[in-house]
């Protein structure tokens, strides 16, 4: 997806692509700012790539216009996220108190896996997993 922008803003032209380039910007942003444990480091070249070439294109001040909107507009949908869950956490308290639950529970299988890298002969008791039990609600 990421060529087809690059070759759809290459034939479009300098002065067609201005209206679609926060559109076009939009997911090259996402992958740049990503931090995913499993991501790939040939989208984020591809992504920085285009985005060089959208620069020379379209010219260094429309560009960041539109770049600096498309910053913003990520900045906001994940501060109006943040503020969702903590809404959240106060209309809806079983739902917050599960989901707390289930982090409380990752981080700690996390914690026996990594003493068991540490230390290979450690064998930690492992919790065996019920799944319908594991997402009833505690009493």
């Amino acid at each position: 997806i990421f060529k087809f922008l690059g070759a759809i803003s290459v034939d479009l032209g300098q002065n067609r692509i201005k209206p679609y380039l926060p559109a076009i910007l939009t997911p090259l942003y996402r992958e740049l700012n990503s931090n995913y444990a499993e991501q790939d480091p040939t989208l984020k070249n591809l992504s920085q790539e285009i985005i060089e070439l959208l620069k020379k294109l379209v010219g260094l001040e429309a560009f960041s216009l539109a770049f600096s909107s498309v910053q913003k507009q990520a900045n906001q949908k994940r501060a109006m996220r943040k503020q969702q869950r903590a809404l959240q956490t106060v209309a809806n308290p079983d739902i917050a108190a599960r989901r707390k639950l289930k982090r409380h529970k990752n981080k700690a299988e996390t914690r026996k896996r990594k003493l068991e890298s540490l230390r290979p002969t450690y064998k930690a008791k492992r919790h065996r997993s019920h799944a319908l039990k594991d997402l009833a609600m505690v009493e």
